[in-house]
């Protein structure tokens, strides 16, 4: 189990690298490289469009790879994806800039952004349910969240490089080729992941199914829409907070504050890394009290601090906004930490691949693709504080409470459909 839990980490963070780097660079550099005709705030709105796409990429991605998982085997489904997103990320340190080829640029980078985020779509997944589906029923919380904390993982080493280099170069070199370089290094981290996947076994839960499904989609569609519905809604919440944070209010702190590119990512990555560390330790109590009561408390929490996080993100202070950020990826991974186990033990084994990996990516658009959107325009027409993006957030914590409010809880039962929620 150690082996394997540390493999779909590695895994994990790695196709998750390449999908935050984009993030950074998007709050970044992205507009004023991509889109010069516009305004600085219209850029920004421009990028974070770009960065959306990948989201709605990823429930497609889901519903492809998610089909070859239930049908085929979990493992061949992350081969695939860490293949397609880190070929894609490589692609896009490579795009001219708009001032080179025109609008072909952003067109370019339009399209390996939709491919990131469909090989991340089959990503999370394949490597849940590898995990999930071989570890002991009494700590699947445990073990699941191996590869739950390894986009905390990614998102340190894409901002950790980005870091590295804003510290070192001129603001002229980093915009001219240094944001590139993070892209690059996806290549090398691919081949790194290739290797660690190429020694793990099939899910024996997988090898037990004797009736695969013809088309997990429509097994999906037909007996568990309710369920996927209300999974996408009550997880939005857990994308709006960790985007709000951590690309949302990069862009926010350097052009509207005026603080350092250096010391806003330094703010997040540290609140990232307490957040990381205690992913484990929040599935162990998921183990002993159940899934469904750390997702609800999380969600409250949630509502709660928003208002606070923003204006203690307005005040520019590095100590103060990193209390900001962490209070709220504390009440994030109260809800995330679990759903490695959560989401599995939802759906029954023959069409789970499908059906946990769609409704855990349609809360990403639902609420990672709109996040950095909304709350840019909210900000742009408040004051210091940003008041209206604290409303838009607490609002989107209290729909998924109430979405969280009507899944049953799963543990300690074995790995089955739930059916109260079966449309």
């Amino acid at each position: 189990m150690l082996r394997l839990a540390a493999a779909s980490l590695a895994g994990t963070a790695i196709e998750f690298y390449d999908f935050f780097v984009y993030g950074t660079a998007a709050a970044l550099v992205l507009g004023p490289l991509f889109f010069p005709t516009f305004s600085p705030v219209a850029g920004t709105l421009a990028a974070f469009g770009t960065f959306g796409v990948g989201f709605v990429a990823r429930p497609l991605g889901s519903i492809l790879f998610g089909h070859f998982g239930d049908r085929r085997g979990r493992r061949p489904v992350l081969v695939a994806s860490l293949l397609l997103t880190g070929a894609s990320t490589v692609a896009v340190g490579c795009v001219p800039s708009y001032g080179s080829i025109g609008v072909a640029a952003p067109v370019l980078l339009l399209v390996l952004r939709f491919l990131q985020g469909f090989g991340l779509g089959g990503e999370w997944g394949g490597a849940v349910l590898l995990t999930a589906e071989h570890a002991p029923a009494g700590r699947r919380g445990l073990w699941s969240s191996f590869p739950q904390a390894g986009p905390a993982v990614g998102f340190l080493l894409a901002n950790g490089v980005m870091l590295a280099l804003s510290a070192t170069l001129t603001d002229a070199q980093f915009a001219r080729w240094g944001w590139r370089v993070p892209f690059w290094v996806a290549g090398v981290l691919a081949l790194g992941g290739l290797w660690l996947r190429s020694s793990l076994a099939e899910s024996p839960r997988f090898l037990e199914i004797d009736d695969h499904a013809r088309v997990p989609l429509a097994e999906v569609v037909r007996g568990h829409w309710r369920l996927v519905l209300l999974t996408a809604g009550a997880l939005s919440v857990g994308y709006a907070i960790f985007y709000a944070v951590t690309t949302w209010s990069l862009a926010y702190g350097t052009e509207r504050l005026g603080v350092s590119r250096t010391v806003m990512l330094a703010c997040i990555m540290a609140a990232v890394l307490v957040k990381g560390s205690l992913t484990p330790l929040v599935a162990l109590l998921s183990d002993r009290y159940g899934r469904r009561p750390l997702c609800l408390l999380g969600c409250a929490g949630a509502a709660l601090w928003m208002f606070p996080m923003v204006a203690l993100l307005a005040t520019g202070a590095p100590l103060l906004m990193i209390l900001g950020f962490l209070g709220a990826l504390l009440a994030f991974v109260t809800m995330f930490a679990v759903l490695g186990a959560y989401l599995p033990e939802l759906y029954e084994p023959r069409v789970r691949c499908t059906g946990a990996a769609v409704g855990y990516n349609l809360g990403g658009v639902l609420g990672g693709a709109l996040t950095p959107i909304v709350a840019t325009a909210l900000a742009e027409h408040s004051g210091r504080v940003p008041w209206g993006v604290g409303a838009y957030l607490t609002g989107v914590a209290l729909f998924s409470l109430g979405c969280f409010a009507l899944l049953p809880e799963t543990r300690p039962v074995e790995v089955v459909a739930v059916e109260p929620v079966a449309g």
